[in-house]
């Protein structure tokens, strides 16, 4: 697998190091893929939509690798019917797509129906074409209106929320089964607010930290709400989507790297799933941050009584978003992983506050064009702890997936062998996971189509099909016929990838 690795000086492992036997899912697995509203529609200034943080962010110099907006994205907006067909050609059993705060309620402000109606247009397409809709709430889009009260470091903002989240349950409560709150709040949180490398860009440290409960403080109203108005059972199933990483010490002898460790997962992973599998934030974060301030206090004042209640009510599925892990140091490292490669110019900050003394040396493992690292144990290893310490509701791998330097060849075939590889191995992971007795009941891949990756605009293809940004025109890349056969068959394949290429 793949081009570039971790470590200059270190053997290119395979996943594919001998023949495979081809493996089945359990019966009733879902096969879906997943996209987000600002990184696929476009047509930002239509049918009433104003502008969200990420309109103004990648407007900002700097902020965005090449100057790349989302203004035209891949056009979905106006190419909705196409890609559902698309779909259904891929035999995709459910389609996660994430609605437009900025365009159902415009500055936040009252409700636009026309807004609104592009949604109920997609649900019914996708229900006509026999494709689950799975619905995100919040993936990232805050109006811009709503960043100049305060954004989310107001605490008002998730009652903003839970009001435009009503406004999409009524039109939509009667055809979505599976509903997500947030998509990874770590990013919206801590990258927004802490490290600038994300909208809104902000650098103002703690504020992430008052950013993320609040974002989970309007998770809890909204699963309050929903529930009140009957979402549960046979009416539809409430989740939420985190990601995680998982934080391995570079020294596991030594104390200061166990530490580091320790303080990642504590502020990656556990600042969100304690909260919300356990209703409580944990004692160690709450001690690595106790002298961190927010307009003049503690940012734990933030936390009122009953909103820990509110946000570590039961849920019916979590949403788990894996990419790679990371290996961990309490000391400096000149020879660092390529976290995030290619960064745009503009100035950021660890997220890691209170913590920005951590390191991530760099392994000797395959990594994509992204800089991260392949890591299919990484995955097993999350999901068996998911299962053990937290007993997490049933599991769905909402994101999952890799970027690589996909190109059409002189046929206009893209052929993508890289990410099958990645895939597969993932997907064993799975797995031997499953096998461990995890719940783990369906697998989204990220994304559909190449699309407007944040931060890195359009340099960075994860998609299934290729996108031709100068004519929007869409290919199925080998990869996506790879996914169609498993779609089918719920078995994972026998046989290397150039039998996909069409």
């Amino acid at each position: 697998m793949t081009v570039r690795q971790s470590r200059t000086d270190a053997p290119t492992p395979s996943p594919r190091t001998e023949a495979l036997a081809p493996r089945r899912f359990p019966a009733g697995f879902t096969w879906g893929a997943a996209t987000a509203a600002y990184q696929v529609e476009g047509a930002v200034a239509e049918d009433g939509r104003t502008p969200s943080i990420w309109d103004t962010f990648s407007h900002t110099p700097g902020a965005v690798l090449h100057g790349d907006t989302g203004d035209t994205a891949c056009e979905h907006y106006h190419r909705m019917p196409d890609d559902v067909a698309l779909m259904s050609e891929l035999g995709l059993g459910s389609y996660r797509f994430s609605v437009a705060w900025p365009r159902v309620r415009p500055d936040g402000g009252a409700v636009n129906p026309a807004g609104l109606a592009f949604y109920d247009r997609l649900v019914d397409r996708l229900l006509a074409a026999g494709i689950d809709p799975w619905l995100t709430l919040y993936h990232w889009d805050l109006p811009q209106a709503l960043e100049d009260a305060g954004g989310w470091t107001n605490r008002e903002t998730a009652f903003r929320f839970l009001e435009y989240a009503a406004s999409v349950h009524d039109v939509l409560g009667d055809r979505v089964p599976t509903w997500t709150t947030l998509n990874e709040p770590f990013c919206a949180s801590l990258l927004g607010y802490t490290a600038g490398h994300h909208a809104p860009g902000r650098r103002d440290g703690a504020a992430g930290l008052v950013a993320a409960h609040h974002l989970l403080l309007g998770h809890g109203l909204v699963v309050e709400e929903l529930r009140r108005r009957g979402v549960e059972g046979e009416r539809g199933r409430l989740g939420v989507s985190l990601n995680f990483t998982v934080a391995d010490p570079h020294d596991p002898t030594d104390p200061i790297d166990v530490d580091a460790a320790r303080r990642v997962d504590s502020l990656h992973n556990r600042l969100f799933l304690d909260p919300v599998l356990r209703g409580r934030y944990p004692e160690d974060l709450l001690t690595d941050t106790q002298d961190l301030s927010w307009a003049g206090a503690s940012w734990t004042e933030a936390v009122r009584d009953g909103d820990l209640a509110l946000i570590g009510a039961p849920l019916d599925v979590l949403g788990v978003n894996f990419y790679h892990g990371n290996a961990v140091s309490g000391h400096p490292h000149t020879e660092v992983m390529a976290r995030d490669a290619d960064k745009p110019p503009r100035p950021t900050s660890s997220p890691f506050v209170g913590s920005e003394h951590v390191t991530f040396p760099s392994r000797p493992l395959p990594v994509t064009d992204m800089g991260w690292e392949v890591q299919p144990d990484g995955l097993r290893r999350l999901l068996v702890r998911l299962h053990d310490e937290y007993g997490a509701p049933p599991i769905y791998l909402t994101e999952t997936g890799a970027a690589f330097a996909d190109a059409p060849d002189g046929q206009g075939r893209v052929h993508d062998p890289d990410r099958i590889a990645f895939l597969d191995a993932y997907l064993r992971a799975t797995q031997e996971a499953i096998a461990a007795g995890v719940d783990v009941r369906g697998f989204f891949h990220w994304s559909l189509m190449d699309n407007f990756e944040w931060a890195f605009g359009y340099a960075k293809r994860f998609g299934l099909v290729h996108v031709d940004y100068a004519d929007q025109r869409r290919t199925p890349k080998s990869s996506a016929h790879w996914y169609a056969e498993l779609a089918r068959t719920s078995t994972l394949p026998e046989g290397e990838p150039e039998r996909w290429l069409r």
